[in-house]
């Protein structure tokens, strides 16, 4: 029996139960641009980027109206959404600043730089891109090194 994960699996989509549907549209299409691939009425769509059948599912089939889970509850702590180049992670964070959306952080972790925040819903968001892997930090015995340091914005909107 094999006791290690085949690797080339990979998370495929997620899908996200939301209180207003055109809200959540407001920001996942809106402002981080994600098309529309389908919609179920005022009850559910569905997202993509590249033209993927869906990378994100949003419904209200049990939540329309609803609160998000109060903090100390278990769930969900953030969905991590992978930009495939440092400028277009930068272009992300343009379009967050000018509508207004403000980030929990950012980080530097040597493998990858990250935006950190919360969407329409109190739903956690890493938005990240990852440097190539010859350039992520190990130790002097070859094992992975990642850490955090604050992500220089200014720096990451040189980019654009």
């Amino acid at each position: 029996m094999n006791t290690v994960i085949d690797p080339g699996v990979r998370i495929g989509h997620i899908h996200l139960k939301v209180s207003d549907l055109e809200r959540s549209l407001a920001f996942y299409h809106g402002v981080l641009a994600f098309e529309i691939t389908q919609r179920m009425g005022s009850q559910a769509a569905f997202l993509s980027a590249g033209g993927y059948h869906h990378h994100i599912a949003l419904n209200t089939w049990e939540s329309a109206g609803g609160s998000a889970p109060v903090p100390g509850t278990t769930g969900l702590y953030h969905v991590a959404i992978l930009y495939p180049t440092r400028r277009a992670l930068a272009g992300v964070l343009k379009k967050l600043m000018d509508a207004g959306i403000l980030l929990d952080g950012a980080s530097d972790h040597g493998v990858s730089e990250a935006l950190y925040l919360h969407d329409p819903d109190n739903n956690g968001l890493e938005l990240y891109w990852d440097r190539p892997k010859d350039q992520w930090p190990t130790t002097p015995d070859g094992k992975l090194a990642m850490f955090s340091h604050r992500l220089d914005l200014e720096n990451l909107l040189g980019e654009l």
